[in-house]
């Protein structure tokens, strides 16, 4: 008979090594949202900045993490992750003041044009109101594609820097004024894409919603992912445009 040998205890894993086995299996995770937002970007930003700044998104979502509510940690970690990289990004002067003020000026004629004709102005009219030709204003909505970034959280007032998005509340906040914000706003933004061209209005959703690429987008709707792009930025310089007309930056300070 062979006589048992004895086996070291093994002692549980200490909660460092835990947390790191949890980074590096999430780190996959991590790659694939920052690629994801990447493609959305102008060619300055690099991926291994959103990377960079998805891992501490990344390790906040695992100190942060409790499972007694319900919540799978990689759910968690992807609100987490994007979160921490939009944030980096919004922390970067990425656009140059040329481009701003570009997008500024092709808002500005929409809201011209739109008050002349009490109706959505389509790409020649807003060209001929800027003096431009048509070519020459679908380059200029290529050259501000980069100011649309995720949502309309950049329809910034420019002299003080203030996004659309302070002036909403919490998903958790419960004070009646703040709840009438939220919900206001939300009508006011769903009337304003209720009103864009329907083939804007579906590249927003297929973009936003879906988080289709523009180069997916453009095989569905059988258009030249360059177009896709262009159409894209114009709806939101659209949105942009009727959200300041309907919500005054003045509101909510």
């Amino acid at each position: 008979m062979r006589s048992a040998v004895a086996r070291p205890h093994s002692s549980p894993p200490s909660e460092s090594v835990t947390r790191e086995a949890l980074i590096l299996e999430h780190m996959p995770q991590v790659r694939l949202i920052a690629r994801k937002i990447f493609e959305r970007l102008p060619d300055s930003i690099s991926l291994d900045d959103l990377v960079s700044a998805g891992v501490l998104g990344l390790i906040s979502a695992i100190d942060c993490f409790d499972p007694t509510h319900n919540v799978k940690l990689k759910t968690y970690a992807e609100y987490k992750i994007r979160g921490a990289i939009l944030d980096s990004l919004r922390d970067l002067d990425w656009a140059p003041r040329q481009r701003r003020r570009l997008a500024k000026q092709i808002e500005s004629a929409i809201a011209r044009v739109e008050q002349e004709l009490q109706a959505t102005p389509n790409d020649e009219q807003i060209a001929e109101e800027m003096g431009v030709t048509l070519d020459v204003y679908h380059q200029y909505l290529v050259d501000t594609q980069g100011l649309t970034l995720g949502s309309l959280e950049y329809a910034a007032n420019e002299e003080d820097g203030r996004e659309l998005i302070s002036y909403l509340a919490d998903e958790d906040a419960e004070l009646p004024n703040q709840l009438y914000e939220r919900r206001e706003l939300e009508r006011l933004l769903a009337e304003a894409i209720r009103r864009l061209p329907p083939i804007e209005s579906a590249i927003l959703d297929f973009y936003f919603q879906e988080e289709l690429t523009l180069r997916e987008i453009a095989r569905i709707v059988h258009l030249h992912e360059s177009r896709i792009s262009q159409l894209k930025t114009q709806a939101i310089l659209r949105l942009r445009t009727s959200m300041r007309r309907s919500w005054p930056m003045e509101r909510g300070l």
